[in-house]
């Protein structure tokens, strides 16, 4: 006769100990039927999986779209739907592509992706959250003009990581240290991923993911662009935490920095008096979340 055996009540005892840490599997999540309350807004969680990481040249082999109820405070309410489909890309898909991924040539063969149900769920959002939201948002508007009428955040970046107490950002490992872990590299998993460590309280702070991560995303930032610097000073500029533009031809090819709107005075008076030694003409760019993370920022 089999014996039942109570794993939660091990895995419980397990914690409890200093020698172990228990990893739990995220589970299938439980959808909400309900329509939105008149407080409740609707975001979208997308995820690509591609041939390569160039956007002007690589493709999309896979899409998901994962819709949430939110409130302005950061709580997530519940999730709505999935929406997950393969794409056959032009060329085959890279050996490197298929290793980091698992999806193989044989998978996409004959497979397109509907692109009126892409339009339609993303013009319901509100929000649209990618966890690297710059690589994602660059895809998809490509193939998607969509994308690009909506605000955007990322949970990547646009939430403060290390001063919660994690040492990296990304998504898999942020997982291990919230306590579970998913079947990563797949556009749908990825997204679930990154929803469950939303809804959760942070470490230090208290408040949810999503709460600093709409607060992060609404703020307006700035692009101070470093025209024309002495080469001699680039080490001075990198340091600072400057990154240059080499890639964007409609932007100017120079260093930049993006600059809260209480840094950037302070930014400005930098380069005049550090960088250019006069009163240059600073090149700024206005950056919400409708440009943010995109090629127009």
């Amino acid at each position: 006769m089999k014996q039942h055996v109570d794993l939660e009540a091990i895995a419980q005892t397990l914690d409890a100990s200093d020698n172990y840490r228990v990893l739990r599997k995220l589970q299938a999540p439980q959808f909400t039927n309900g329509l939105a309350r008149p407080d409740e807004r609707l975001a979208v969680l997308v995820d690509v999986e591609t041939t390569g990481l160039d956007p002007t040249k690589d493709e999309i082999i896979e899409i998901a779209l994962v819709r949430f109820y939110y409130l302005s405070d950061g709580e997530i309410t519940g999730i709505i739907d999935v929406f997950d489909q393969l794409r056959q890309p032009s060329i085959a898909i890279p050996t490197i592509a298929t290793e980091i991924t698992g999806i193989t040539n044989e998978m996409v063969a004959g497979c397109q992706i509907d692109h009126k149900s892409v339009e339609d769920i993303v013009l319901s959002a509100d929000l649209v959250i990618a966890h690297n939201a710059f690589f994602d948002r660059r895809f998809v508007e490509r193939s998607f003009p969509v994308f690009a009428s909506k605000p955007w955040a990322c949970s990547m970046s646009e939430i403060d990581w290390i001063a919660e107490g994690y040492e990296g950002t990304k998504l898999a490992y942020l997982a291990a240290e919230a306590g579970f872990f998913y079947d990563r590299h797949r556009a749908q998993n990825d997204c679930l991923a990154t929803i469950e460590l939303l809804s959760r309280k942070l470490p230090k702070s208290f408040e949810t993911g999503l709460a600093a991560l709409l607060r992060k995303a609404r703020r307006t930032s700035w692009r101070i662009w470093a025209e024309g610097a002495p080469f001699e000073l680039k080490d001075v500029l990198k340091a600072r935490g400057y990154r240059w533009n080499g890639d964007n031809a409609d932007k100017p090819r120079a260093w930049y920095f993006d600059a809260s709107e209480e840094e950037k005075d302070l930014e400005i008076s930098f380069l005049k008096d550090e960088i250019y030694r006069s009163d240059k003409q600073i090149k700024t760019t206005r950056i919400t979340a409708f440009e943010r993370h995109s090629d127009r920022a």
